[in-house]
């Protein structure tokens, strides 16, 4: 009876953990990563499609990201919308790309991102106890219905707050890994 409960619990705080982690792929690190400009869009024919549905998105060193589109005479376009996304750079456009030259992260800039990094850990910190109180008000729920006994909601409330706490030290480890590939030169 209480394990859907479980189980939905675990599986929206694993959702939870996903979330994070795709989060901070969107971090700049000492290494540009394709991610970077995962989520600028252009108009292609009247509908907004990522910089990867146009062409290749590569990064051939450390500090430079090269987009090259399948079809060149959306050079502008790519341009202007890596310009409308403010991602801290200003494209070039060689003829055959358009290039994203990113200096060499500075320490302020790796503490900036390292503090952003920790506000993202903590959204998905109070995600996670939005969805342990969720649990909680359904256990309670089940407990008013008769549907079960007080010592079974007191075990299914450890139960959950067990799962909670797994999910807490997951997020705080992937946090701890981001900063000191943040902060590493």
């Amino acid at each position: 009876m209480l394990k859907p409960i479980y189980d939905e619990t675990r599986a929206r705080m694993l959702k939870c953990i996903e979330a994070l982690s795709h989060e901070f792929s969107t971090l700049r690190t000492g290494k540009v990563s394709p991610k970077i400009v995962e989520n600028i869009r252009i108009d292609y024919f009247g509908t907004a499609t990522p910089l990867n549905g146009v062409g290749s998105v590569s990064t051939p060193d450390a500090n430079t990201i090269i987009v090259t589109p399948w079809d060149k005479s959306l050079l502008k376009e790519i341009e202007k919308a890596i310009q409308v996304a403010n991602i801290g750079v200003n494209p070039s456009n060689n003829g055959a790309g358009v290039v994203l030259a990113f200096p060499p992260m500075t320490q302020e800039q790796r503490k900036e991102a390292a503090k952003h990094a920790k506000a993202m850990a903590e959204k998905a910190k109070i995600a996670a106890r939005n969805i342990r109180q969720e649990a909680n008000n359904k256990i309670k729920k089940m407990e008013k219905d008769k549907a079960i006994t007080e010592d079974e909601s007191k075990r299914a409330h450890d139960e959950v707050q067990k799962i909670v706490d797994e999910t807490i030290a997951s997020i705080d480890k992937h946090l701890a890994d981001k900063e000191a590939n943040i902060l590493k030169i």
